[in-house]
C-alpha cells in the first residue's frame, strides 16, 4: 500500500490593497488597468498582469485572444516575456494578476493557468530568485504567494532534460 503525501500551498490573505506595502498596491492597480488593453472578444474575460523588476520598472501584459485559440497568450506570459525582452537579465521580483469581466464581477483571486505557472517557475529557476505573486479578481480578497513553486508543487524543471 502506498503512503499518502500531502501537498499544500501557503499564501497570505489580505482583504484590501491598503493592507499591502505601497509598491504591491500599485502593482495590483497597474495590473487592473492593464485589463483594459486585453483583446478578449470571445471570452470577455480580460486579464491584466504587472511585473515588478529588480530595477524598479513595471512591465504590463494583458491576455490577447485569437480565433485560433491555441494562439492566444495569457497576461502573465505577455508581461514576463516583454520584461525579458526589454530588460534582459533583470530579475523579476513580483507579478500581480487581476481580472475584469463583462458579466458579474470576479470577487475571488484569479490564479495563473498551468502553462503560465510553468513559465513563471522557469523564470524563477533561471534567475535563481523567487517571483512573488499577488492575485486578485476584479475586487475582493488578495492572495500574496512568496514563490510560484507554491502553485506548482510537482514541478517540471530543466534538470529533467
Amino acid at each position: 500500500m502506498g503512503k499518502k503525501i500531502e501537498i499544500r500551498a501557503d499564501y497570505e490573505l489580505f482583504s484590501k490593497a491598503e493592507e499591502l506595502p505601497a509598491i504591491e498596491a500599485e502593482l495590483l492597480a497597474r495590473a487592473h488597468a492593464a485589463c483594459d488593453t486585453a483583446y478578449a472578444p470571445y471570452s470577455e474575460f480580460r486579464v491584466g498582469a504587472a511585473a515588478l523588476l529588480e530595477n524598479g520598472e513595471i512591465v504590463l501584459g494583458s491576455n490577447q485572444e485569437n480565433a485560433a485559440y491555441p494562439s492566444t497568450i495569457c497576461a502573465e506570459r505577455a508581461a514576463v516575456f516583454a520584461a525579458a525582452a526589454q530588460f534582459p537579465g533583470v530579475v523579476i521580483r513580483a507579478v500581480a494578476i487581476r481580472v475584469k469581466t463583462a458579466g458579474e464581477r470576479v470577487e475571488r483571486p484569479i490564479s495563473p493557468c498551468g502553462a503560465c505557472r510553468q513559465v513563471l517557475f522557469e523564470f524563477e529557476w533561471r534567475q535563481e530568485a523567487p517571483i512573488q505573486l499577488l492575485l486578485q479578481g476584479d475586487k475582493g480578497d488578495i492572495y500574496r504567494i512568496a514563490s510560484t513553486k507554491s502553485l506548482l508543487p510537482l514541478l517540471f524543471d530543466p534538470s529533467f532534460l
